[in-house]
């Protein structure tokens, strides 16, 4: 297929469809208002990690107990995504996260009231089945309110800020450890932050509409019409698209999301730090994970000026290999000092974060605008729920005979550097899902005209 669009859609490209799709009304205060929701999101799973050290010696559980808890918890988002994502176009995107952090809250709040693991269990995996749609929802939101050209930095912004304060959070949270019962406590505090972020929803977010920010349909009142109902069978045609499926592969292949599950479990277990000591490393996480999608954004976005096919697709190598790196000095050698421990998670989280800025943009570009809503579903909440139940499972039991040392080996270094190898792939397949995507707004705008 041509890399190129065809002369004569492009011709007809009024710089009036540019302009607008650039200043998409509230696409800031949108922007703030969402990086809300997906702390609520991160964090559910990040103290509840935060927080078990404490909630096992109270509840007499082990780490197998733990990669069940994150387990389930995300593998309920596999169904539970999808489904969100549908409800949200029946009731809108607004309503639909309105409804998933009010229920969310109340199912956290529950689960501090927990007497035992199956309780703990139910609710938490009630919780997250509730609050998952938000993920998929607000990167879809953002997509229509910041073109293309703008997305990396949107998306730096958005999960950088949403890492820093979930970071700040954690160990302020982890402070309750140091009192009788003190992880209930921890628990009531993600459920009032949940209904606290629905709360901002109701009062501020305005969705901009589906395709706002496309050039060719911004300056179109009926460009919602132009595009043909979204049903299963043009959900199911994602996966024809290469670029999407290797990006699903990649997503499946991501061995750092372990790190939020039993970084601190490592650092208990294995390094003999306390849980409120270990719980310390998540502000310097944070820190680097801000520093590299906020950074990340811009470096995208110069790379997409001076490679505009595959600048994406380098940078996204990039940050496998520097994580993989990093991780290896981060848990395979042993230091005495917190401090180095701080060091090394902020290389950790810089790497980390670095994956935001490029690959949501990634997936918005292949992807059409009425499409995106599913295949953000289907990249966070089925395609890495698979992945990080299978790590969660598989690192929980194993960890309990081979040590989370060796287990951090195989997934956070090795199967990094052969998901960089994978995303090879995307170098042949990325310019040409592109041009399509372009190339079909650009034929719905010429219909749109011709029927003026």
């Amino acid at each position: 297929m041509s890399t190129q669009p065809s002369p004569a859609l492009t011709a007809d490209t009024p710089s009036e469809g540019a302009d607008q799709a650039r200043k998409v009304p509230y696409r800031w205060r949108n922007l703030t208002v969402l990086t809300g929701v997906t702390v609520v999101d991160n964090t559910e799973v990040g103290l509840s990690a935060t927080l078990f050290p404490t909630i096992a010696d109270a509840l007499k559980l082990q780490s197998s107990h733990l990669g069940l808890l994150a387990a389930l918890g995300k593998l309920v988002s596999v169904p539970a995504g999808p489904a969100w994502t549908w409800l949200a176009g029946k009731i809108g995107r607004r309503n639909a996260l309105l409804a998933t952090t009010l229920t969310g809250g109340v199912f956290g709040i529950a689960a501090g009231f927990s007497h035992d693991f199956i309780q703990l269990l139910i609710f938490n995996t009630l919780m997250s089945a509730a609050i998952i749609g938000g993920s998929p929802i607000a990167n879809a939101i953002i997509a229509d309110s910041f073109d293309d050209s703008q997305r990396a930095k949107a998306a730096g912004y958005f999960y950088g800020f949403m890492s820093l304060i979930g970071s700040f959070i954690a160990p302020l949270v982890a402070l309750f450890t140091g009192i009788t019962d003190g992880w209930r406590f921890g628990m009531w505090t993600i459920g009032a932050i949940c209904i606290l972020a629905g709360l901002v929803v109701a009062l501020f977010l305005k969705d901009p509409g589906v395709g706002a920010s496309e050039k060719q349909l911004a300056d179109l009142g009926s460009r919602e019409d132009l595009a043909p109902k979204v049903t299963v069978r043009s959900v199911l045609s994602l996966f024809r698209v290469p670029s999407f499926s290797v990006m699903m592969l990649s997503r499946l292949l991501s061995g750092h999301l372990l790190i939020m599950i039993f970084g601190i479990q490592f650092l208990v277990a294995e390094r003999g730090f306390t849980n409120a000591v270990a719980a310390i490393v998540f502000v310097p996480f944070g820190l680097g994970y801000f520093a590299g999608t906020a950074g990340g954004g811009w470096l995208v976005a110069l790379l997409d000026r001076i490679s505009p096919a595959r600048g994406r697709v380098a940078y996204l190598q990039g940050a496998q290999i520097l994580f993989a790196a990093v991780a290896f000095f981060a848990t395979q050698f042993h230091y005495d000092n917190i401090g180095i421990y701080g060091t090394l998670w902020a290389l950790m989280g810089f790497a980390q974060g670095a994956n935001p800025p490029v690959n949501r943009p990634v997936v918005a570009a292949v992807v059409l605008p009425e499409l995106r809503g599913q295949a953000f579903a289907i990249f966070l909440t089925v395609f890495e729920t698979i992945g990080w139940a299978v790590f969660s499972l598989a690192a929980g039991a194993l960890a309990a005979t081979l040590g989370i040392q060796l287990v951090f080996l195989w997934t956070l270094v090795i199967l990094m550097l052969v998901n960089a190898t994978v995303l090879t792939a995307l170098y042949f397949s990325y310019p040409r899902d592109v041009a399509r995507v372009r190339d079909t707004l650009e034929k719905r705008r010429q219909e749109a005209l011709l029927k003026e």
